[in-house]
């Protein structure tokens, strides 16, 4: 029943009526905020609409508890104008305490319900306070809620969109690794026969960049060894480094990997006995998201004598690989005439010939770079996507040379000396793609596509000068977010979503799915017949690659942290990093 009470009032005409809040449906509200970002977590496999709903859903209740307060809650008119604008005042206040990474949609999407949840509480249990103090006891619940973040920092997400907070007043990984070399590193040049000795290994590079020399995560050296239990490997060293998604390009006895370190986008050069640091050389560039967090996202190539960066704000550089000087720079941002992508310029340099290729996404004929790999200048430009964070791969189709660059709009098939169209495939993505094509023989390529659409087979022919695409088939059984995938006799084996998982190349039916290493990576040990995963919190698993059953043969954890970077494996030592640390292991090999 309801209850009203009449406050004494000199003026009768002045006089307020006031009445009990009606809190349920806020109450309802709050609830369905739980549950709709709980609800990915009831199921073994996340559905793509939970997760986004789980992100977005809860600042849709938010609006719907305002408009409750506005319209049936039985606040005065005055408590409504106040509650309204005084929520939007404590947020703007709360904005401006916090730190820089939990602004933008790190803060919004977690953070903004958390205040108007307090607001939606606040409001419940003052509801009988028959006076203004119930609005501003309330409006004090949402500050509260709302400055909570002010305690905390974000250091991105994990690969299920879940926020990796810490306390704000401890220092981050970055942080700790930048002081500790502040007070322990002398900058010296590079000895005269440390330059000799890199020169003469960047000749010959054995991983020239990202995911090898092909592109295809597979290792081709001696066999290693599944017995791990009786003979593990061993670690050779394990050193700080700064964030970012790079693996590592390798040539002898040297490392070359892209880091954020402060202001400045890095490329940096390690021994690799030692992981001890030989230089550092970079631009003052700094890009943050909240899903990856600050750093480089792409990966450094070695061609031709040089080092081919390309950093996540915009800047493709050649540097020398012996010493680090910048030869030259180009800025994407205004070659193609584009800021940068929501999560950065991810595009791994591809060197072909006389040229280095990347990725842009500008508009026009400005999708796909090519630039003279001495002087910098642009040497052709090509129409493309305009969203990307795949990288360009060349490959053989029907025995001729061709670069291949996936994109939101499907795959170009480019001329590496002009590039000239050979055959634009359209298969839309509305979101992204930041993985890397498959080639199969040489005339059929495998699409994976990420966010719920799943992966597609198609055969290349011929058509005069141009190619044609024809689908064979698509699956929904592999569908990668940013996890490539790898090719072994007539199987795929690759994430669908955080689940590893084989499917027949011939039908794209599943053969097994299996093994939970989250938003990892995957390289082919080709010569042993296994696979190596780096699971996302930084074991490295052995699994038997079969398309017969799920086979997990061994597993030891490696790193710390959140790993989403390609392992690399030359001969018999395995090179993993993530965005805080590196490591060098000795793998077992297999008896001559």
């Amino acid at each position: 029943m309801e209850t009203e009470t009449q406050l004494p009032a000199v003026d009768p005409k002045k006089a307020v009526h006031w009445r009990i809040l009606r809190t349920w449906p806020a109450l309802m509200l709050v609830g369905l905020m739980v549950i709709i970002r709980l609800s990915p977590n009831l199921f073994e496999e996340k559905p793509l609409i939970l997760v986004i709903a789980s992100v977005v859903g809860p600042m849709g209740c938010c609006v719907f508890i305002l408009i409750w307060w506005l319209t049936a809650s039985r606040a005065t008119g005055r408590e409504k104008l106040v509650g309204f604008f005084g929520v939007i005042i404590t947020f703007i206040i709360a904005t401006g305490l916090i730190d820089p990474s939990m602004r933008g949609s790190g803060f919004m999407f977690p953070m903004g319900p958390m205040g108007i949840a307090g607001f939606a509480i606040g409001a419940t249990l003052f509801r009988r306070n028959l006076s203004f103090r119930r609005t501003w006891l309330a409006l004090l619940l949402a500050f509260l809620g709302f400055g909570a973040s002010a305690f905390v920092r974000n250091s991105g997400m994990s690969g299920d969109y879940a926020l990796k907070l810490h306390w704000r007043w401890t220092a981050s990984p970055e942080e700790i690794m930048l002081a500790d070399k502040s007070a322990t590193d002398n900058a010296t040049p590079t000895a005269a026969n440390e330059i000799a000795s890199i020169e003469a290994a960047v000749a010959h590079p054995e991983w020239p960049g990202f995911r090898g020399a092909d592109r295809t995560a597979t290792h081709r050296g001696p066999a290693i060894s599944s017995n791990w239990d009786t003979n593990p490997p061993e670690l050779l060293w394990k050193i700080p480094v700064g964030p970012g998604w790079s693996s590592f390009a390798v040539a002898g006895d040297y490392l070359f990997t892209q880091e954020q370190r402060g202001p400045m986008e890095t490329v940096v050069c390690y021994h690799a006995d030692t992981g001890r640091e030989i230089w550092a050389s970079g631009v003052e560039s700094r890009f943050f998201d909240p899903l990856g967090g600050p750093g480089p996202r792409a990966t450094p190539t070695l061609a031709e004598g040089g080092l081919f960066a390309q950093s996540t704000e915009g800047w493709l550089m050649r540097l020398a690989p012996a010493t680090g000087e910048i030869v030259w720079k180009q800025d994407l941002r205004q070659v193609a005439d584009r800021k940068p992508p929501q999560w950065g310029f991810s595009s791994s340099p591809l060197v072909t010939g006389s040229v280095v290729i990347v990725h842009a996404g500008g508009a026009g004929d400005k999708g796909t770079l090519a630039f003279d790999i001495k002087s910098g200048d642009l040497r052709w430009s090509a129409a493309s996507g305009d969203h990307s964070y795949s990288s360009p791969q060349l490959t053989t189709i029907l025995g001729e040379e061709t670069v291949l660059m996936l994109t939101n709009r499907g795959i170009e098939l480019l001329d590496p000396e002009s590039g000239v169209s050979r055959l634009d495939y359209d298969w839309l993505a509305n979101s992204y793609r930041s993985i890397q094509p498959a080639v199969i023989g040489d005339e059929s390529i495998l699409l994976p596509t990420g966010m719920n659409i799943g992966t597609r087979r198609i055969r290349i022919s011929k058509e005069g000068e141009k190619f044609a695409g024809e689908e064979m088939w698509t699956s929904r059984h592999l569908k990668p977010d940013f996890n490539d995938c790898v090719i072994y006799e007539g199987h795929a084996y690759g994430f669908d979503a955080s689940i590893f998982t084989c499917i027949d190349l011939e039908t794209g039916e599943r053969s097994w799915k299996g093994g939970r290493y989250g938003k990892g990576q995957v390289l082919l040990l080709e010569t042993s017949g296994l696979l190596l995963i780096a699971a996302e919190q930084g074991e490295i698993v052995l699994l038997r690659a079969t398309p017969e059953a799920h086979t997990e043969l061994t597993r030891f954890q490696a790193i710390e942290g959140k790993t989403w970077n390609h392992p690399v494996v030359i001969g018999e030592r395995l090179y993993v990093r993530n965005a805080q640390e590196a490591a060098c292991y000795l793998l077992p090999m297999t008896t001559p």
